[in-house]
């Protein structure tokens, strides 16, 4: 029983070994560069890292960004719905019912973002 165990356990020997070899080569040859200042700072696409680390973005980007994941993801539900709704010919009244009805969710959840505000630029 203990044989059938054996390519398993080379498995694991051979996958250890080669990550210990591959830390060890790194080690090795990682120290040869010299470092100086230059390539101890952060890269920033060629440019100079001057001025903050981030620029901030205001809340409305955020605050947009998350509206457009939530509907589209509500988009997402309704495909399925439209192609299985043609098939369900004994059940079309009440499927039908039933995505009206989220359909009217996702309506009444986008006129409270725009009475928010959430959806204006200009501010």
């Amino acid at each position: 029983m203990l044989q059938d165990y054996l390519p398993v356990l080379m498995q694991i020997l051979i996958a250890s070994g080669f990550a210990a070899s591959t830390l060890l080569v790194s080690v090795l040859v990682g120290k040869s560069g010299k470092r100086n200042a230059m390539k101890d700072s952060a890269y920033e696409c060629g440019m100079l890292p001057i001025g903050e680390t981030q620029p901030r973005f205001s809340v409305k980007f955020y605050l947009v960004a998350m509206l457009f994941v939530l509907f589209d993801i509500e988009v997402v539900f309704m495909f399925p719905w439209a192609v299985v709704f043609k098939d369900m010919v004994a059940q079309s009244t009440a499927i039908f019912w039933s995505m009206t009805g989220f359909a009217f969710i996702l309506l009444v959840a986008y006129l409270y973002a725009l009475k928010k505000g959430a959806l204006k630029w200009n501010d």
